[in-house]
């Protein structure tokens, strides 16, 4: 989940190849851009940009689309820059490089982590064009300006396309990054407006090329029967009846996967065909037989109270200010709950897929990925080569919401290419997306409180359960590490004794994370239990959080107990931008004019994830037969600096359909080790007539650094929804999904 930064001199180094001029150490194959940059001899001042002489434009994004318009938002900050003309603009997906710093598309943090990479590309370029003009022209660089896709000189009249300068501009020395002059918001072509996605037109027009579009000379298909238990080996096969199928063109055995996991191919036994059907029904005429796993007693229901039970004992220590438990052993008036929400897969529209080539020691990687720098170092380990011999090429993803950062799907491609010499391509069903994904943890939170005369909280204890992350990278590993921190051991409140601990768990399945990952279920624990306290005091919910946030400050994390809290400059924890967007939503969402009505109400939730602070009202109508439904939804966001507006207003919409599907529906459960949904009839996702049927998206205006978009519209919608159920019913509802515990 961490990012690598792209320094400024690494950006800008550079060294001449390909007949083509380059800016600095050549981070960046020719062979990335189109095919006539090299011989036109293109200018590339940087990783991210080259100019040909006819004056296209060419900017590489590095990191993935899956719907967030990212292969947009990031060279529209460098065209911005350098105040190109978006229509003589092309974007080029890059390949898997670490030489551009994180290419994984995870976190919400793509533009957080990259907008300043993305203005120096865009300056740095701009400030040469500028003095090769003034170079050409023999006046002072003061008295040239870019404009609009050219530079000109207004006291003479005379104006260069960018085309007309490469020849010159490459010959100058690169300027230092301290000097650039960036532009001012107000004079913003792009950034901050409407902007439609570049590859609208090919998705509209359905050609635009997903993972399972890719085809290759010679292609191969195929499916595996992988083992349905974590842990579990292969016994023994009777293969005849699937090479009796017809398109069947082999079965073959794959390496069994031992802990840890990691992005290992889980093994199992694959069925090559000719078409991706004859694949699938020979897999279905395979006879397997498994053997046992450690992990073939897991048993969702029995683990879920486990977890119930684990967090009200004693955990170990993530944040210690003042003296809780001193505190709530003298209080005369205590409120406790503890809260669960089920495993979950992140089922998205295009389930994993990648086509692959093994020959002469090397490999070449077609997908759906998230990560292809992860791609390279998952199939290098698997087939023993170096991570530089690996290829791998980005497509558009159908949905990712973290599991294709994952490519076990592409080391199961490469070891079977290798193994049938041709290129195969792995596809996986919806039954395998659903059966052997890396689930998002079941979670289990106690919370305790006292409270005093007016019912704001003086003592404060909040324990956490959960198998975490790092367990499918260190199967000893038990403890939650740095997901206790995504909004729990952070919780944004003056309380002056405020304990949080986290309790240990074993992980049967692998665990991945999941769109908004552990915020999932600490913003349901803190904000439901916060609604809580608030009907006890009879006070209105707005006005309580406001009061429990106190008065605007920055957070200190390490100042108040937080364990390896470290101080962000660029992103500090300021309380006042979490009141505003509460504000902001009460005042969108006509909450002081809508009081509760038996079986209607609006609820709320508060809460800060992935630098962004998002506050979020639902209204629900809830019938006599306990059916609800979610008339609107108002979310009020305040990111930091927006590139695209559209886009964030879409990522929101997005999240409130994907939390409804997480508060209301979804829910992986395992019996005897193996996981009981086989599709999405039994794993339910939000449909049209369950997904809220308005959302309204109100973003704060702001100059500060952007924060993340992606991920933050998530986590307050389950218990957003879960509070307006019980103000329209009296009803108090502690488990996810609802849609089970309303209809008991």
């Amino acid at each position: 989940m961490n990012a690598t930064r792209v320094s400024r001199r690494a950006f800008l180094g550079g060294a001449a190849a390909s007949g083509a001029f380059i800016l600095g150490t050549r981070l960046v194959p020719v062979s990335v851009f189109s095919a006539d940059v090299a011989a036109q001899a293109a200018w590339e001042p940087g990783v991210y940009l080259a100019i040909l002489p006819d004056g296209l434009v060419q900017i590489v994004a590095h990191r993935s689309e899956m719907g967030t318009g990212i292969r947009t938002s990031l060279p529209l900050v460098v065209a911005d820059e350098l105040d190109a003309d978006w229509s003589k603009v092309k974007v080029v997906q890059a390949i898997g490089d670490k030489k551009y710093g994180s290419q994984n598309t995870d976190g919400s943090c793509s533009i957080r982590d990259f907008h300043e990479a993305m203005r120096v590309a865009g300056a740095s370029a701009r400030t040469m064009l500028e003095q090769a003009a003034a170079k050409q022209w023999n006046v002072p660089v003061a008295e040239v300006a870019v404009r609009s896709h050219a530079v000109v000189h207004e006291k003479s009249g005379k104006s260069a396309g960018f085309g007309e300068l490469v020849a010159t501009a490459r010959t100058l020395p690169v300027p230092d990054a301290k000097s650039l002059r960036f532009k001012k918001p107000e004079d913003y072509r792009y950034v901050g407006k409407p902007v439609p996605v570049v590859d609208l037109d090919p998705i509209v027009k359905g050609t635009a090329t997903y993972g399972i579009d890719v085809e290759r000379p010679g292609m191969v298909f195929a499916t595996i029967a992988r083992p349905p238990v974590l842990g579990s080996t292969l016994a023994g096969v009777d293969d005849a009846a699937a090479r009796a199928t017809a398109g069947v063109k082999d079965v073959v055995k794959l390496p069994h996967a031992t802990p840890p996991y990691g992005f290992k191919a889980l093994g199992g036994v694959a069925v090559v065909g000719d078409s991706t059907w004859a694949a699938i029904k020979g897999r279905e005429a395979l006879k397997v037989h498994w053997g046992a796993s450690p992990n073939s007693s897991f048993d969702s229901a029995t683990f879920k109270k486990s977890l119930m039970d684990v967090v009200r004992t004693p955990g170990r220590v993530v944040r210690d200010q003042g003296d809780a438990e001193k505190a709530l052993a003298g209080a005369a008036n205590v409120h406790e709950a503890t809260y669960y929400t089920p495993m979950l897969a992140h089922a998205p529209m295009e389930p994993p897929m990648a086509v692959a080539e093994v020959k002469d020691g090397k490999a070449e990687v077609w997908t759906c990925t998230q990560n292809p720098q992860a791609v390279q170092d998952t199939v290098a380990e698997a087939l023993g080569i170096k991570a530089e011999d690996v290829t791998c090429h980005v497509t558009l993803l159908g949905g990712g919401f973290g599991r294709k950062s994952k490519p076990d799907y592409c080391a199961e491609a490469a070891l079977l290419a290798r193994q049938v010499g041709k290129p195969v391509k792995v596809v996986w069903t919806r039954e395998d997306d659903l059966q052997f994904d890396y689930f998002h943890a079941p979670a289990a939170m106690y919370m305790k409180a006292a409270v005093d005369a007016s019912g704001l909280p003086t003592s404060l204890l909040a324990r956490t359960a959960f198998p975490p992350i790092g367990s499918t990278f260190d199967e000893k590993e038990q403890y939650g590490g740095f997901q206790v921190g995504m909004g729990f051991s952070d919780i944004p409140y003056r309380i002056a004794n405020l304990r949080v601990e986290n309790n240990p768990s074993p992980s049967p399945v692998r665990i991945g994370w999941m769109r908004s990952v552990a915020h999932i279920h600490h913003a349901f624990a803190v904000q439901s239990f916060t609604d809580e306290l608030a009907a006890a005091a009879k006070a209105d919910r707005v006005q309580y959080l406001l009061k429990l946030i106190g008065e605007p400050r920055v957070i200190d994390l390490a100042a108040e107990g937080v364990k390896g809290a470290r101080p962000n400059p660029k992103h500090p924890f300021d309380t006042a931008r979490l009141r505003r967007v509460i504000e902001l939503v009460a005042e969108k969402s006509g909450w002081a004019n809508k009081p509760a009505t038996a079986g209607r109400a609006l609820g709320i939730a508060a809460h800060y994830s992935f630098l962004s602070y998002i506050a979020t009202v639902v209204e629900v109508e809830v019938n006599a037969r306990g059916q609800v439904k979610i008339p609107t939804v108002h979310v009020a966001v305040d990111p930091g600096l927006v590139i695209s507006p559209d886009r964030v207003k879409a990522q929101f919409e997005g999240a409130a359909v994907f939390g409804t599907s997480i508060a209301m529906l979804s829910e992986i459960t395992a019996t005897g080790g193996r996981i009981d949904q086989q599709n999405i009839s039994t794993y339910v996702l939000a449909r049209q007539v369950e997904a809220p049927r308005e959302t309204h998206v109100h973003i704060v205006p702001s100059t500060a650094a952007p924060a993340g978009v992606g991920e933050p519209g998530v986590p307050p919608m389950a218990p957003a929804i879960a509070n307006a159920i019980f103000a329209a019913t009296g009803k108090r509802l502690r488990e996810l999904p609802i849609r089970r515990v309303s209809n008991s």
